[in-house]
C-alpha cells in the first residue's frame, strides 16, 4: 500500500512538472537562418509569384508539405490528404480576375489532453503572380508568414518529441486566395474541418519580415490587431508572452476602432473573428515594396522575422497548454 501511494505521489509530481513546462528551449529552435532558407525557396523566382490556383502556387504548396513531412508532422486524420480544395467558382467575383481551382493546405500536431480543442495558426501562401513579365515574389506578403508557420510547427514538434507536446491541437493552416478577397480563409470558416465551437483562437500572420516608415529607426516592434476584440484573455496572454520572451514594442495603432485603413477587416483572421473566434493578427505595416516586384527575399530583416515568429509561438504555447480555454467575453467590436 505504501509503495502504491508513493508511486501515485511521484506520478502526480511528474504530471505537475509537465504542465508547467515553459517554451524556453523550444523558442530557440526558431532560427533566422532556417526562416531565410525557406523564404528564398517559397518566394523564389521559380514560384512565379504564387498566384492563386496557378502552377507556381501549387509548387510552393508542395514545398510546404515536404517540410512538414521532413519534421514528422502530418495532415489531420479527419482529412484524406494535405489539401482542402477551394473551387474556382467559390472565388469568382464580378470584375475580378478569373481564378483557377486552388487549395488550402493543413497540417496538425494533435493535443495530448484536449485534442478536440483547436488552436489555428494561419497565413496565406498565395501572392499576385507575374505582371508584364515581372515576377512579384511576395517575400514579405506573405512569404514571411508562410515560413513562420513552418518554424512554429518545428518547435512544437520538437517539444512533442521531448514529451511536452501541446495539450490542445495546433492546426497549421496555409490559406489560398487572400490577395483576391480572403477566399481561402472564408472557405475554411464556412467548411471547417473541425467544429468552429471547438476552435479556441486563430493567430494569423500576414507580413512580419520588414518595417514600415513609422518605425524606420527601430524595427523592434510588431502591430497587433484584434487581440482584445473578442477575448480579454487572448490580449493578456499575448502581452505576457511578449514580456517574458520577446520584448517587442506592441503597436496597437491598427487596432483602433476608428482606423481609417480598416486593417482589422483586411486579412484572414477576420473570417474567424466574424464567426466569434478570438483572433489576433500580426503585421509589420506597409512599405515601399508592397505589391511590387521588389518585394524580394533579400529585403527581409531575418532577425526581426525570427523574433516576431517567436512571439506567435510563445502565445500559441500558452493558448495550447493553459488549464482552461480562453473565454469569449467581448462582442467583437
Amino acid at each position: 500500500m505504501k509503495k502504491t501511494l508513493m508511486t501515485g505521489f511521484l506520478l502526480s509530481l511528474f504530471l505537475a512538472s509537465c504542465s508547467s513546462v515553459k517554451p524556453n528551449n523550444y523558442i530557440k529552435t526558431i532560427s533566422a537562418d532556417d526562416l531565410k532558407t525557406h523564404l528564398y525557396i517559397v518566394a523564389g523566382d521559380e514560384m512565379e509569384g504564387r498566384n492563386t490556383g496557378e502552377p507556381g502556387q501549387k509548387k510552393a504548396g508542395r514545398y510546404l508539405i515536404s517540410q512538414y513531412e521532413k519534421i514528422g508532422v502530418s495532415y489531420p486524420k479527419e482529412a484524406k490528404d494535405w489539401y482542402q480544395k477551394v473551387p474556382a467558382e467559390f472565388m469568382a467575383r464580378p470584375f475580378s480576375p478569373k481564378l483557377g481551382d486552388s487549395e488550402n493546405i493543413w497540417a496538425i500536431i494533435e493535443g495530448s489532453e484536449k485534442p478536440e480543442e483547436i488552436i489555428v495558426i494561419s497565413a496565406h501562401y498565395d501572392h499576385v503572380g507575374m505582371k508584364n513579365g515581372e515576377i512579384y515574389n511576395g517575400a514579405d506578403d506573405d512569404g514571411s508568414g508562410t515560413v513562420a508557420l513552418l518554424e512554429i510547427a518545428k518547435a512544437f514538434q520538437q517539444a512533442k518529441k521531448d514529451g511536452h507536446g501541446p495539450k490542445r491541437s495546433i492546426l497549421f493552416l496555409h490559406v489560398t486566395g487572400e490577395e483576391h478577397g480572403l477566399h481561402g480563409s472564408r472557405y475554411y470558416s464556412e467548411n471547417p474541418l473541425f467544429p468552429l465551437k471547438n476552435t479556441v483562437a486563430d493567430l494569423n500572420i500576414d507580413m512580419i519580415g520588414r518595417r514600415d516608415d513609422k518605425h524606420k529607426d527601430n524595427g523592434n516592434y510588431v502591430y497587433l490587431v484584434g487581440s482584445d476584440r473578442l477575448s480579454t484573455d487572448l490580449h493578456k496572454i499575448s502581452e505576457e508572452a511578449n514580456k517574458n520572451y520577446t520584448k517587442l514594442e506592441l503597436d496597437y495603432r491598427y487596432n483602433d476602432r476608428n482606423d481609417p485603413e480598416r486593417i482589422y477587416f483586411r486579412s484572414d483572421h477576420y473570417n474567424f473573428a466574424k464567426k466569434g473566434i478570438p483572433s489576433l493578427f500580426y503585421y509589420n505595416g506597409s512599405h515601399a515594396d508592397y505589391h511590387k516586384a521588389t518585394d524580394t527575399p533579400d529585403k527581409i530583416e531575418y532577425d526581426l522575422l525570427q523574433k516576431r515568429t517567436q512571439l506567435v509561438f510563445a502565445t500559441a504555447w500558452e493558448l495550447a497548454n493553459r488549464p482552461e480555454r480562453i473565454k469569449v467575453d467581448r462582442d467583437g467590436k
